[in-house]
């Protein structure tokens, strides 16, 4: 866990952000942001519009501004810290830019992709060089790419995994490789954080423990 007054350095750069915008921070946000901090998994059900992508993106971002040392930003982009997995290939772009909008905003160097069925040839060989800080792409996109050789080593500064749109997933057979492919990152690094976003799903409980497997550490 990060030092608590660097992060709350970090935290108050992003509220800033949040007011400039005539913004507030919903409590459910801010307790997203905190369950994060400490090391926790967890899923954010609240309905749309409501800022879910915020409440677990934000803390992604807090948490590597935290660690650089006496706060100064590098101007180099970081290897890759977060995945964003969503079901839907026309969420891809859009999530994409709404990642931009905060990161951008608060002057961080971080490189974000996307990575899809539909992305060249070119630019996923691009990809498997140097990964973005944060990649947005598919479970079946991500499913390939563990198969790589290299990959465990690519992902080793890998922090958190997000999953959009949850319920689209849950309880089908591309839900399944969705959680498979989170085991076989926890895995790698038992540490990771999985959080999981989505405006309706029925039993939390069963959906939260899908998610996150036998993570010790999760919040609804």
């Amino acid at each position: 866990m990060a030092d608590k007054n660097s992060y709350n350095k970090a935290r108050a750069k992003a509220e800033k952000f949040f007011w400039n915008r005539k913004w507030k921070p919903f409590p459910f946000q801010k307790k997203t942001w905190e369950a994060y901090r400490q090391g926790n998994s967890g899923l954010v059900h609240a309905p749309t519009g409501t800022g879910k992508t915020y409440a677990v993106w934000t803390p992604a971002l807090l948490e590597w501004m935290s660690e650089q040392k006496d706060g100064k930003i590098p101007k180099r982009a970081p290897h890759l810290r977060v995945l964003w997995l969503t079901p839907l290939r026309a969420l891809v772009e859009d999530t994409t830019r709404t990642l931009e909008e905060l990161s951008e905003g608060l002057s961080l160097p971080w490189s974000i992709q996307s990575r899809t069925g539909d992305t060249s040839g070119s630019v996923k060989a691009k990809q498997r060089r140097k990964y973005p800080s944060c990649l947005v792409t598919t479970p079946e996109s991500l499913s390939l790419l563990l198969s790589y050789p290299e990959t465990r080593e690519a992902f080793s500064d890998l922090r958190a995994v997000i999953v959009d749109e949850w319920h689209e997933l849950l309880s089908s057979k591309r839900g399944t490789q969705t959680e498979l492919c989170l085991a076989r990152l926890r895995k790698w690094n038992p540490q990771l954080k999985t959080w999981g976003l989505s405006a309706t799903l029925g039993n939390l409980d069963t959906a939260l423990s899908a998610l996150v497997g036998s993570h010790q550490n999760s919040v609804l």
